[in-house]
């Protein structure tokens, strides 16, 4: 998936200050100078700067005012954060959800701190004193079967966007951002998630029991695909169907791609992590062969433009990720060939995954006696590039009413 770009046009507006005393005399003594100097001159009004951001020429120019106050969201700070006050895709998409607290708060409830220079984070940036919040988009009829579509790495729940409206003719569909992702919580490592696969797995367990009472369908794509295999064995009557989308499964599969990885590495991996294009549109597009529409690019985007700890959340997980995932994976290797596996398991593989290679998944699929559907045109991220189509699939699966 390639970004379709539109450049934006800016002009920035900043009233500056000055920081000290020390500052305050040296303007004093340079304006003393400067006025003796140049007093026979005409004197100039210097106009504010001001920034404005259009997506193209034939906007309407917006100001844009990187010392606005919180409330107001500048894009670039810590805090707030918006392009600007007209309705985004990423606006619309907050309004279908709502948040869900589950999973309790670790740690003595500290404030967070940025690692760096060790400064209390914005609000933003500060989760729940007791219990996260999860975003959770639904859709259908809660009275039918749930199906829980749950996001890959680094990713969102905005992702199975064209996936709900198709299951929820049929079903009671439910997808979320993971904690340190979209518009869910994001703890500041060290105060009260650390983002090992561990905390996601007993993590997942509290969500899934505020969604669903009843058994439920569960569909996972890309890395963690584990962490959802290692909850599903500890609970294989609540589950109707597992569903995988591009999972890591095997022994090639159990390193990151470059492209997650730098984000793991020390201070350089910090400092890419809070690069919007590298975290999202870099990371979303560089492990398929399609393009992704600006207007839902800036909804990956939105996180790491209005908050820090976005960044620093990818930053832990890719670090967790590096040091865990190749014993997940064997783990996983081991669930899904087991004897003693009950839960109906299905992978579908899009074969255009730049990532993952598709060696040794069909033989996999074959000595574990698992279903594998095949999708031609799809990269990693299936439901990003054959949304609709994987929908179908996934109502034919659970429904069994045919074959595939």
């Amino acid at each position: 998936m390639a970004v379709q770009a539109k450049t934006p046009s800016l002009h920035f507006s900043h009233t500056f200050h000055s920081p000290s005393p020390m500052l305050a005399s040296l303007s004093l003594l340079f304006g003393t100078l400067r006025s003796t100097s140049m007093a026979s001159k005409p004197q100039r009004i210097r106009k504010s700067l001001e920034l404005t951001c259009k997506s193209n020429p034939n906007d309407s120019q917006q100001d844009y005012l990187i010392d606005a106050p919180e409330s107001v969201g500048d894009g670039f700070s810590f805090s707030g954060g918006k392009y600007s006050d007209e309705p985004s895709q990423s606006d619309e998409w907050f309004k279908k959800g709502k948040m869900v607290r589950a999973h309790g708060v670790a740690g003595s409830g500290e404030k967070a701190k940025d690692p760096i220079f060790g400064l209390t984070m914005g609000v933003s940036s500060q989760t729940s004193a007791d219990v996260f919040r999860w975003f959770c988009v639904e859709s259908g009829s809660a009275d039918k079967h749930p199906v829980i579509l749950i996001h890959g790495f680094p990713s969102q729940a905005y992702s199975y966007r064209k996936v709900l409206p198709v299951l929820s003719k049929d079903y009671h569909a439910i997808t979320f951002d993971w904690l340190g992702f979209g518009f869910s919580d994001k703890p500041q490592p060290g105060y009260g998630f650390d983002y090992t696969l561990g905390e996601y797995v007993s993590s997942l367990e509290s969500l899934i029991n505020e969604l669903a009472i009843s058994k439920v369908s569960l569909v996972v794509q890309g890395y963690f695909s584990p962490v959802v295999v290692k909850y599903a064995l500890s609970h294989q009557e609540k589950l109707n169907n597992l569903i995988l989308l591009n999972p890591p499964l095997t022994a090639k599969h159990a390193n990151l791609p470059s492209t997650l990885s730098i984000f793991s590495n020390f201070l350089l991996g910090e400092i890419f992590a809070q690069d919007p294009l590298r975290a999202s549109d870099k990371a979303l597009t560089s492990c398929g062969p399609y393009k992704m529409k600006e207007d839902d690019a800036m909804v990956y985007r939105r996180p790491y433009l209005t908050s820090g700890s976005s960044g620093f959340a990818l930053n832990a997980i890719s670090r967790a990720m590096k040091k865990e995932l190749k014993t997940y994976v064997e783990d996983m290797q081991m669930i899904l060939t087991d004897k003693k596996w009950n839960v109906q398991t299905t992978v579908f593989w899009g074969q255009r995954d730049r990532w993952l290679n598709y060696d040794g998944v069909e033989d996999f699929c074959k000595d574990s006696n698992h279903k594998l559907v095949e999708l031609p045109m799809a990269g990693h991220h299936v439901q990003e590039d054959r949304g609709e189509e994987l929908g179908q699939l996934i109502s034919k699966v659970i429904s069994k009413r045919s074959q595939i």
